[in-house]
């Protein structure tokens, strides 16, 4: 085969940050900090700073492969430290800090972490846990000298550390494939398994969703990402950002929707990308003000379904465009982006939020298929729902030092298995229609708990729901409703049953609805149906009392 004259040249997120410093330069980045200012700078200024940390880190003996933690918020900080360690070749490994002690004692000795960098909120879980983590030798807190916590056992501060360091670096080259960053999953089942993403994978993954999410990203545009650095690298906007000079504003450890709407409207944030829950408390302070942030334009919501009554009350009450994401931290995370085409930006506004409530069409670099319980292929029709296969340039090949769940993680053909349930329309439009282990199975049909939260969160007197199901001696399970009712409302069992009942089939109703005072939440901010499962296992549907 005949190969091609071109230059090779390895793709490198060390190249990002010196394209946004030297293009993109004047671009601001603003901070809410954990100490409670506002923090602003420039790519330009960013970047002296990110060559600054990535020297101390040397000096720190920080080598190439080496795995260095961070457990902090959204931040300039924490961004810098996105590139310098990746930069000099080093592993980038982000703490959630939801996860529970156990999960994580086990992730920082797993992925052998040589140094932990952390946000003084964090002091007290620090002091708790380090006893346990084995394999750090370095500690630093992340803030100045003025505020440094009382007794911080000996950890260094973060600008004391890059005060002495030059501001100037030749980044070193080494292969694309070397990994750059890890992120491990939320471990709803098992121990957490880690992704690690090579320099190629993340340069493509932010190329293929700059050209999937034109709408969010330019020069001039700005994004507030309440979904967090700690989360799948914020859906790999710090690397977006950084290609397209796109302006970041980081809410810091402020995400309560009364925060958010102040910092917004502070900076007129053009965007803001999160989870369904977020968006719950946002539209909670934009309903009590009676409008929108000023300047805001789009959000992106991912992580899980969002509901159509959501959608349609930012879109038709706020004029605010919601787009939906969807794909998993195998997958860097970005798999599907709902865009409509323009045909069906024409359509009807019910028939439009009908398109944006599912989770979109697949971006380019990443493939999907169906298949059936024997591994069969199944069309792309919108009809045929089968298990949901990926496979791509930014998606796991296995998982890190985990040689057991990298042999169940893909099929025969090299294909990862998401554990979702899906059909697929001719021209693409990927409707998820359960996790596999959230499916209800009754008298040999499948119930989506999707569908039914869907339906049930349009009456009004609901501010959030969940369906799992009951096992049942005679139909195996049940599905039912577990509600939270919104602020001054009071809806009943008969209420909900009535609206459900016209849009659904009647094997498909839940068989009981429960009000409970909130739902849990899981690590990556959704609602956690594993923690409803196990409150709710002896529970008694209505025709077993």
């Amino acid at each position: 085969m005949l190969a091609g004259k071109m230059m090779n040249r390895p793709l490198l997120i060390s190249s990002l940050i010196d394209f946004a410093g030297e293009v993109y330069g004047t671009i601001p980045m603003v901070s809410q900090t954990v100490e409670g200012s506002i923090h602003r700078y420039d790519f330009a200024e960013s970047r002296k700073r990110i060559a600054k940390l990535a020297n101390a880190l040397v000096a720190m003996g920080i080598k190439p492969g080496d795995r260095v933690a961070t457990l902090a918020w959204n931040g300039y900080r924490h961004f810098e430290l996105y590139y310098a360690i990746s930069g000099i070749g080093a592993v980038c490994h982000t703490i959630n800090p939801r996860l529970s002690a156990e999960q994580f004692v086990y992730i920082v000795n797993h992925a052998a972490d040589t140094a932990l960098f952390y946000d003084t909120t964090f002091q007290p879980l620090i002091d708790k846990l380090k006893a346990h983590w084995k394999p750090v030798k370095h500690y630093v807190a992340m803030t100045d000298q003025a505020h440094m916590p009382a007794d911080a056992g000996g950890a260094l501060c973060y600008e004391a550390l890059i005060a002495p360091a030059s501001d100037q670096i030749v980044w070193p080259e080494f292969p694309e494939e070397t990994a750059a960053a890890l992120c491990y999953t939320s471990g709803t089942t098992g121990d957490p398994k880690g992704a690690l993403y090579s320099h190629r994978s993340t340069v493509l993954h932010a190329l293929f969703s700059v050209s999937s999410i034109n709408v969010a990203f330019g020069a001039g545009r700005s994004i507030l990402p309440v979904v967090p650095l700690f989360h799948v690298n914020a859906w790999g906007l710090p690397y977006s950002a950084a290609i397209t000079g796109t302006s970041l504003i980081f809410p810091g450890p402020k995400l309560d929707g009364a925060s958010l709407f102040e910092l917004m409207e502070l900076e007129h944030a053009a965007g803001s990308w999160g989870v369904p829950t977020v968006w719950l408390g946002l539209l909670a302070e934009m309903k009590k003000r009676g409008r929108k942030p000023v300047g805001l334009k789009h959000v992106l919501i991912g992580g899980s379904a969002a509901p159509k009554p959501m959608i349609e009350v930012f879109e038709k009450e706020y004029g605010v465009t919601v787009i939906q994401g969807w794909g998993m931290t195998e997958m860097s995370p970005l798999g599907t982006v709902g865009h409509l085409l323009p045909s069906e930006e024409d359509l009807e506004f019910k028939d439009r939020v009908e398109l944006k409530a599912k989770a979109g069409r697949r971006v380019y670099g990443v493939e999907l298929k169906l298949v059936d319980d024997d591994g069969k292929r199944l069309p792309h029709d919108d009809n045929a729902t089968g298990e949901l296969f990926v496979r791509g340039n930014a998606i796991v090949s296995g998982y890190y030092n985990n040689e057991a769940a990298s042999a169940k993680a893909l099929d025969q053909e090299g294909w990862f298995a998401t554990g979702d349930v899906a059909r697929i329309s001719p021209n693409g439009m990927l409707t998820i229609v359960d996790r596999t282990k959230d499916l209800v199975k009754s008298g040999g049909e499948w119930i989506s708990s999707i569908d039914v939260e869907n339906a049930a969160m349009a009456h009004p007197g609901l501010a959030n729901c969940a369906v799992i199901g009951i096992p049942h001696p005679k139909w195996t399970e049940r599905p039912v409703l577990v509600a939270v009712k919104a602020p001054g409302a009071n809806p009943t069992k008969e209420e909900i049953d009535k609206l459900l009942d016209s849009k659904l089939a009647k094997w498909q109703l839940p068989d009981d609805v429960i009000f409970v005072e909130s739902l849990p939440i899981g690590a990556t901010g959704k609602v956690s149906k594993r923690d409803l499962r196990t409150k709710f296992a002896d529970y008694k549907l209505p025709d077993m009392r």
